[in-house]
This record gives structure tokens, C-alpha cells and sequence, in this order.
């Protein structure tokens, strides 16, 4: 059975930095490209950033470019995502997400595997 378990959500001031880790276990993901979500209360889930399973190529969503970096590491089947600048409109429950292709997608639907979630709090 596939399970994605997400670490490192808290409470952190506006400008402040946080790291969140992935990791994958059930299957090896080393093909796969991996995205994080996130979901504000009352708002649709939203693609924030993914890596390609294939050459690693990385995309962003506008509003976390030049602040979010996400990462990948296939010896240890995690994916991370790196959080800085952070602004209290990122508040939201953010998610790991694998899929079965290699391929990029900003589409929610399109990723097969998710994680439960973890809170990200930035105050203002």
C-alpha cells in the first residue's frame, strides 16, 4: 500500500521560513513526478510546485516563484519543499502528491498518490 506522510507544518511569522518533507513509502517514486498542494479554508485545493520524474525540472505556481523551491531525493524517495518569504496568504494545509507519470501537471487530478496533509500558520 502507497503512503505519502508529510513533516515539518507549523506556525511561523510573516517573512519567517519553514521546510516540509515528504516521504513516500510502498512504491518508488524515482520516475514519478511529485507536486505539492495546498488548501486555504474555504478555497479550492491549488497546485503550488512539482518536479518532473524524468530530468527534474521544476515549476512553480506565480505566487510562490522566487520563494519556494521544491526538491526531490530518490535514494530516500522523499520530496521536500523549501518555504521562504513566507506571507500570511500562504497560510493553508499543504499536500504531497505523486503520480504514475513522469510528466509535470498543475492539476490536482492528475496526481494518483496523496498525503494527508500538514498546516502551514503564517502570522501576521
Amino acid at each position: 500500500q502507497v503512503h505519502l506522510v508529510e513533516s515539518g507544518g507549523g506556525l511561523v511569522q510573516a517573512g519567517g521560513s519553514l521546510g516540509l518533507s515528504c516521504a513516500a513509502s510502498g512504491r518508488t517514486f524515482s520516475s514519478s513526478a511529485m507536486g505539492w498542494f495546498r488548501q486555504a479554508p474555504g478555497k479550492e485545493r491549488e497546485f503550488v510546485a512539482a518536479i518532473s520524474g524524468n530530468n527534474w525540472r521544476t515549476y512553480y505556481a506565480d505566487s510562490v516563484k522566487g520563494r519556494f523551491t521544491i526538491s526531490r531525493d530518490n535514494a530516500k524517495n522523499t520530496a521536500s519543499l523549501q518555504m521562504n518569504s513566507l506571507k500570511s496568504e500562504d497560510t493553508a494545509v499543504y499536500y504531497c502528491a505523486a503520480r504514475d507519470g513522469s510528466g509535470y501537471s498543475p492539476l490536482p487530478r492528475a496526481y494518483d498518490y496523496w498525503g494527508q496533509g500538514t498546516q502551514v500558520t503564517v502570522s501576521s
